[in-house]
């Protein structure tokens, strides 16, 4: 008679167990992919993108199995609109209700700065695409943040090689915010021999830009030489809006770096321009990129964009990740596995660089070509600027 309650309590435990049973095999067998995203917002249009690009980058990277060493990928979206706070609190509620191993994203560099010390809470892995400002892999970086996107200080670089050149004087145009403010420090910092004597800061949702850019003409009508205004900027406004205020006159060019192609409508009208760009369809040589365009014409009878090509290189780079782990999503596994990795993209080979997990990669000096067949400025290849040749510094305090 003393046996029956202990007959009782394990009948009771193994029923218990094999209830449980399902649900915990069923998460043994998935992969949990957050993908926090501006699926609305100011960014809205780079969002789409870049959720384009991921899901058919995992398709491409896992032969359209979606599965990983026997899991099954599952990707969470969440619209973090842009905003900071939404964005961090959406990621921790991905991190621990809704059990997701890593996350991708965000759009914004103000999202993706709240959202960082979430991944360090919780220790699991955030790859940051395409938010750009230098602090996210800098002096706000921890050790479970990789970025697959580009950082300011490449774009910085490359867009250096175009216009610093002596005897050039430049004025910068940017949004009043981390993507803005950053991208000039790092400009600044890899202007050489040219001089930057101004530094215009508006808010993101400027649409009449007539005040700052007399300001700009003040700065630089009566300096000698070569005179550019370099902008930087993203979202909504047009601020190539300044050249209705007839910079000819003053003998003052505008530089830019790439954009997506509705905003390079606008390079239209300056033949000539020179920048450099994270990405264009047309100019990388390589398989990965051909299988992407040939996805997108497929799927969309257009070419991809800029931040399809971001969303399929985070794709890629959760991919490789996986497999070199045999499926193991746990953060330390990926951090041994993803520092150094190589892994291809649509912009050719990338490697996460182990002192801040910042993806070291190619940029391309473009010259803007006006071609009837296009609606945008089409940016002709001048160079490649190779991940070797760019010095990017490391701006963390690991």
């Amino acid at each position: 008679m003393k046996r029956r309650p202990l007959l009782a309590f394990t009948a009771f435990t193994s029923l218990a167990a094999a209830l449980c049973a399902p649900t915990a095999w069923a998460q043994n067998q998935e992969i949990r992919i957050a993908h926090v995203y501006s699926k609305t917002g100011p960014l809205e249009a780079y969002g789409k993108q870049t959720a384009t690009g991921f899901m058919m980058g995992l398709d491409y990277a896992t032969g359209g199995s979606m599965t990983i060493a026997g899991k099954k990928l599952v990707v969470i979206e969440k619209d973090d609109q842009g905003k900071p706070d939404l964005g961090k609190s959406l990621l921790a509620t991905a991190y621990s209700d809704d059990k997701a191993d890593l996350a991708v994203g965000p759009t914004s560099s103000g999202v993706a700065l709240a959202m960082l010390p979430v991944a360090e809470e919780y220790k699991k892995i955030l790859i940051v695409e395409p938010a750009v400002a230098d602090s996210i892999t800098g002096e706000k970086w921890n050790k479970y943040i990789f970025r697959t996107g580009r950082n300011s200080s490449q774009d910085a670089i490359a867009n250096a090689v175009a216009m610093d050149k002596t005897g050039v004087t430049i004025a910068t145009l940017a949004q009043d915010y981390a993507f803005g403010r950053d991208g000039v420090k790092a400009f600044k910092d890899a202007i050489k021999k040219a001089k930057v004597v101004h530094e215009e800061y508006l808010p993101t949702n400027t649409t009449d830009f007539t005040a700052g850019a007399q300001r700009l003409i003040d700065r630089l009508k009566d300096q000698p030489g070569r005179k550019v205004i370099f902008i930087i900027w993203a979202g909504a406004g047009n601020p190539f809006k300044i050249a209705d205020l007839d910079l000819k006159r003053y003998g003052i060019e505008i530089a830019t770096g790439g954009n997506i192609l509705p905003a390079m409508a606008s390079y239209k009208n300056f033949p000539g321009m020179e920048g450099a760009t994270y990405y264009y369809f047309g100019i990388p040589k390589n398989a990965t990129n051909d299988a992407m365009v040939a996805r997108h014409y497929n799927q969309f009878k257009t070419p991809p964009d800029f931040f399809t090509a971001g969303g399929f290189s985070a794709a890629m780079a959760v991919v490789t990740a996986l497999k070199n782990s045999n499926g193991d999503a746990r953060a330390n596994t990926l951090i041994k596995t993803m520092e150094g990795m190589n892994f291809e993209t649509p912009k050719g080979k990338m490697t996460f660089r182990a002192a801040d997990h910042q993806a070291m990669q190619s940029m391309y000096h473009f010259k803007i070509k006006v071609d009837p067949a296009f609606n945008w400025g089409v940016p002709e290849l001048v160079h490649e600027i190779r991940a070797e040749e760019m010095q990017v510094p490391v701006r963390n305090k690991r």
